[in-house]
């Protein structure tokens, strides 16, 4: 295990705030700060020492991804669909599996890798696509289709793919794999102009026949829930990130909300601050009392996972249930921070403003509420 040290330092986290807003206004990628981040040697937090990454736990990313959440959280987000990669490319390592070593090794020379599974019309997630792999002769895929959400989108190395091969009708299989930007057959179509997350730039990618060779195929599984150890590893990194960035964002709502209430003053109460106000007071607790909650959950499901704890089937509803209750949560912080904080909350040059949209995007990451529910659920009353 990794001795913890941050790799961000207040400075470079001071400066990327000051770069926020403008990428939001401008739906900018965030192209200074993933400079920074690579040079820094970001891209490698979760790659294992020994191939020349940091080698920091879940546990300890997750610290990391919330200090880089708390002032910049389009950065935040889009670089976490690096990280996940490499985080479960590391588990499936530690566990004797060395069918990833090449990207761990791609990521460890500052390669950037991206999400390529958003599709539209596509409810069931992983276990199914919308987008056709071509089964090739020497164990490699062609693959035709669309991806939505891809963040990054202009800086990429690898996109991670998943997509289905019905080539027998009887037995399709969804084919997860990765492929490269410089190969031929793929572009990029700007659709992203949205109200969150604006500099992630996660526009649309078209797939028109782009190859992945056979040492690129990760796993080939048969169609429907998927039951593999990568897989789970992509659920444990992504979710509990995606959990913690949200978190932070909460976080950040609530301390302008706080120092807020502690200088503004109110002719009801005399001239105190509104700190003195029973209604600031309630709000800012049920806020507090949030934050405790998400930040509880968060940190037992990370440490469990750390510890490689034994959930067996337990394990996708826990991660689960960790994503849902911090970003539904973080919208109640955020929701009640602007009650607290006033009509100033509306102004596009303050913070505020710019949070309160990017936290609504929380819901939209999968899994969604109905399936939540409906794995949750079934979990519960033995019915999974």
């Amino acid at each position: 295990m990794s001795t913890h040290r941050s790799l961000l330092t207040d400075d470079l986290l001071d400066r990327f705030a000051k770069r926020t807003a403008a990428y939001d206004r401008d739906n900018a990628f965030f192209a200074e700060d993933y400079e920074e981040l690579r040079e820094l040697g970001y891209l490698r937090i979760a790659v294992p020492e020994e191939l020349g990454g940091f080698g920091l736990t879940l546990s300890e990313v997750a610290r990391e991804q919330s200090r880089l959440a708390y002032r910049s959280p389009a950065t935040a987000l889009a670089i976490n669909m690096h990280i996940y990669w490499t985080g479960a490319a590391a588990g499936v390592r530690a566990a004797g599996d060395r069918s990833l070593d090449w990207l761990l090794e791609a990521a460890a020379r500052d390669e950037l890798f991206a999400s390529g599974h958003g599709e539209p019309g596509n409810d069931l997630g992983l276990g199914h696509s919308n987008v056709r792999a071509e089964p090739l002769p020497d164990g490699g895929y062609r693959f035709y289709g669309r991806k939505i959400f891809t963040s990054l989108s202009p800086a990429w190395t690898w996109l991670g793919v998943h997509a289905l091969d019905d080539s027998d009708p009887a037995g399709p299989k969804v084919v997860h794999a990765f492929v490269r930007r410089e190969a031929p057959g793929h572009r990029t179509v700007e659709t992203w102009d949205t109200l969150s997350l604006r500099p992630t730039r996660s526009d649309d990618t078209i797939l028109e026949g782009v190859e992945a060779g056979p040492a690129h195929v990760s796993r080939v599984l048969p169609a429907g829930p998927p039951q593999d150890a990568f897989i789970l590893g992509i659920f444990g990194w992504v979710l509990p990130l995606f959990g913690a960035i949200y978190a932070a964002i909460a976080r950040r709502a609530y301390d302008l909300a706080v120092e807020a209430a502690r200088e503004r003053t109110s002719k009801e109460l005399g001239g105190r601050t509104f700190a003195h106000h029973p209604f600031v007071q309630w709000n800012i607790a049920e806020a507090a009392l949030r934050l405790e909650a998400i930040g509880a959950q968060l940190d037992q499901v990370t440490a469990d996972w750390d510890a490689g704890a034994d959930h067996g089937a337990r394990w996708v509803p826990k991660l689960f249930a960790a994503k849902y209750n911090a970003v539904e949560g973080a919208k109640q912080v955020v929701d009640l921070a602007a009650r607290v904080y006033g009509g100033g909350a509306l102004f596009r040059a303050g913070e505020l403003e710019r949070i309160i949209r990017d936290v609504q995007a929380g819901p939209f990451h999968p899994p969604n509420a109905s399936l939540v529910h409906d794995i949750v659920g079934k979990a519960a009353l033995g019915v999974l």
